[in-house]
């Protein structure tokens, strides 16, 4: 048994390593990143809230804008066109541009004049002058420029995280240098970038990235950085430039596991600061994007509107706006747990509405460690539980852990915002059951087969399926419990296998103690062996059975019930109608293999099976089909019993009450209720030596009840009693001690 145990707790280490490893971050296993991904989008969509944020406006570069205005690129003064509007007619709180400027506009022809004033029409000096007047208006990146300045505005911009890349036009003032945070976080530290024009630059509030460097593998976007360190100063992203603009530019701080004076090592971060909120991010001061729910769950507006004045001022007053693009022409969508072909700048709202709505969930590096220790817990319990509850119940046991991981997770996830790592958790779970299930599958199918071919012998297929569930619990030691044991034996046998053929008389017994068989079988009883025409059984072992004592007295009557059954075929055959003798008793016995060396059988022993033998051949006295002993009475208290007698027995001293049982108490009828205590009273009657009340209750009884000879026995023992009066101290009691 320790061995077995030992060799289980081998088991759980053996599948406990490889998830230690992964959740350690010492070998990750790429399909647990790929199921958490999955567990993680799960809870995400589940948990959605699914309202429409009005305090960010996504003006929309949409294709009704294109066929209106043409195709993107705009000329420059039609997008300061629409930043004034924004400002001067809808008066917005802040801009952010989720496009790039990265090349001057040409399309005002300001160029190619300026090329000929150089060259061609030199020398034209109405046409050089005519160029100096006009020029101003021309320039559209200058347009655009004054129209960004002194205004809350932010441009985007492009990280790029390969030397491939060339740095283009500028970058907006870095949000901290090196110097002023002096961090070592493990922000994603981009190589190169592509920035607006720096004219554009230099006039606009401000500037954010738009790129994610972490995406995940399967190409989804459930992370974003907030920072990015190039050249060792740290840039901030768009939405999280947006959001300072909106909040009057606070100012960002770090807060690190433990408190802000912690070495920052990169590890203990757990949140930014703007002001008095908090951001919470993980060791690369990224946030999980907290969608709102699927596309279109803030108010876009078409940016034509917005240009020629029809756009809803209820809508655009005193909102943060986004400019961005729906055309599928412009290539601005995006994976995401939420949808396929989610646009680009509905990332950079939600992530502004999470910051401002402090409800980005919070997912630091020690995450790790709670997970770890909950799996050492979940180890713990599911060793424990594996190597000692059945297969059903160990089961159910698995299947309620794992969902209490589930519904714990979730009531994290919505309660405290936190996201603790589900997949690795739920799949160990399932891979420890599959491996000690594969393991108690192999090792106990010999166990069973040695169970099987130990105790088929003694007991019904129906016990020894459910011993193979519960093979631990048994033995063939020999040991005491509380048993009950049944006697059958055939009246009259002698004479009907005088009166029969040899091949006859067995087919009649085959067929008899088929059905007695069976009947026992049904009823949880173990043949303990066939005696010629006698039938031994008991109930209790080797499965134990509280209800013991009513299982044989329930399948004495069937048994009787059985032998109706047989009548009629029998019959036809021209064979005997069968009577059958039951005795049946309970009581402590001995029960286990036994025998010598040569034979030996489960069996039971003792005194209570002794008395049950003698009651079988009382039987016979009280020509009754089935008496039970007084243990087997108290054990089965909703039955109905008629008391036959007190006797003294063969082999025991003291006397025992005998009863016959009646049926279950609520199916008595009218009769039997009244049988029951007229006999009781007449029965106490003459133990008291009342012989006429005896008398009389008895035959009032014989008169009612004229199958039940055992009224007539009373009559015939009170007749006996009035010439041969019982000594004095008689205690009713009567004495079969010699037979």
């Amino acid at each position: 048994m320790r061995a077995r145990h030992l060799f289980r707790f081998v088991i759980t280490a053996a599948v406990f390593v490889p998830f230690y490893l992964h959740i350690s971050g010492i070998a990750r296993l790429g399909f647990l990143d790929d199921l958490e991904s999955v567990a993680y989008d799960a809870r995400l969509l589940l948990t959605l809230p699914n309202t429409v944020d009005d305090r960010i406006v996504i003006v929309d570069i949409d294709e009704s804008s294109m066929r209106k205005v043409g195709h993107w690129p705009w000329p420059r003064r039609k997008v300061a066109d629409l930043v004034d509007q924004l400002f001067d007619r809808y008066q917005v709180r802040v801009v952010g541009f989720d496009v790039l400027f990265p090349e001057a506009d040409t399309s005002s022809g300001l160029q190619t004049l300026e090329r000929l004033a150089a060259d061609t029409l030199a020398e034209v000096p109405e046409f050089t002058d005519a160029l100096t007047a006009m020029a101003p208006d021309l320039d559209y990146d200058r347009a655009l420029a004054e129209s960004l300045a002194d205004r809350p505005t932010v441009l985007g911009y492009v990280f790029r995280q390969s030397d491939a890349f060339d740095s283009a036009n500028a970058l907006p003032p870095p949000i901290l240098t090196q110097a002023e945070h002096g961090t070592t976080l493990d922000y994603p530290t981009p190589r190169a970038y592509t920035g607006s024009l720096t004219r554009l630059v230099e006039s606009a509030g401000g500037g954010g990235f738009i790129d994610n460097p972490l995406i995940d593998p399967d190409g989804t976007f459930r992370r974003v950085p907030l920072l990015q360190s190039y050249q060792g100063d740290l840039y901030e992203s768009l939405a999280l430039a947006v959001t300072r603009q909106a909040l009057d530019a606070p100012p960002l701080g770090f807060h690190f596991h433990g408190g802000d004076d912690v070495a920052r090592d990169g590890l203990n971060i757990e949140w930014l600061t703007l002001g008095e909120r908090r951001i919470p991010v993980d060791e690369a001061a990224s946030v999980l994007v907290p969608y709102r729910g699927p596309q279109f769950h803030f108010p876009y507006v078409s940016a034509a509107q917005v240009l020629d004045g029809t756009a809803p001022g209820h809508v655009l007053a005193d909102k943060i706006i986004l400019i961005g693009t729906s055309a599928a022409g412009l290539r601005d969508a995006r994976v995401t747990p939420v949808g396929a072909a989610f646009h680009g700048v509905e990332v950079q709202a939600n992530i502004v509405s999470g910051i401002l709505d402090e409800r980005i969930k919070h997912h630091p590096r020690y995450a790790r460690g709670i997970e770890l220790l909950m799996l050492a817990a979940v180890a713990g319990i599911m060793t424990i539980v594996l190597t000692r509850l059945p297969v059903v119940t160990a089961t159910l046991s698995t299947i309620l852990l794992i969902n209490a991981l589930i519904f714990a997770n979730l009531h994290i996830w919505t309660r405290y915002n936190f996201v603790l790592p589900l997949a690795a958790l739920l799949v160990f779970a399932f891979t420890l059951y599959l491996a000690h299930m594969i393991l108690g599958y192999v090792t106990e199918t010999r166990g069973r087969r040695r169970l099987s071919h130990a105790f088929g012998q003694y007991v019904p297929p129906e016990l020894v399926d459910e011993m193979d569930n519960r093979s631990g619990a048994f033995t063939m030691e020999s040991e005491s419990r509380e048993l009950t044991v049944l006697f059958s034996d055939i009246r009259g046998f002698t004479s009907i296998s005088e009166s029969m053929p040899p091949r006859e008389l067995s087919q009649l017994m085959n067929e008899f103690l088929t059905a007695m068989t069976e009947v026992i079988h049904a009823e949880r009883g173990t043949i303990d062996k066939y005696m010629g025409d006698a039938v031994m059984a008991f109930w209790g072992a080797p499965i134990r059975d509280a209800d013991h004592a009513r299982h044989a007295v329930v399948a004495a009557t069937r048994m009787q019930a059985a032998l109706d059954a047989l009548a009629d075929d029998f019959a036809a055959r021209g064979w005997p109608r069968l009577r059958v003798g039951i005795g049946i008793n309970s009581g402590d016995m001995r029960v286990g293999d036994m025998g010598s060396r040569f034979r030996r059988a489960y069996t039971v022993l003792g005194d209570a099976v002794n008395l049950g033998a003698r009651l079988e051949g009382l039987t016979r006295k009280y020509d009754s089909c089935v008496i039970v002993g007084e243990r087997t009475y108290e054990l089965v208290p909703d039955h109905a019993f008629l008391e036959l007698d007190r006797v003294r027995v063969k082999g025991k001293d003291q006397p025992v009450a005998i009863y016959e049982p009646i049926g279950p108490r609520d199916a008595l009828g009218p009769g039997e209720i009244r049988m029951l205590a007229e006999h009781t009273a007449a029965l106490a009657a003459l133990r008291a030596g009342d012989w006429d009340r005896a008398e009389a209750g008895f035959f009032k009884l014989k008169q009612l009840f004229p199958d039940k000879r055992v009224f007539s026995m009373y009559l015939d023992r009170i007749a006996h009693y009035r010439t041969a009066p019982p000594d004095v101290g008689w205690d009713g009691v009567v004495s079969y001690a010699a037979k």
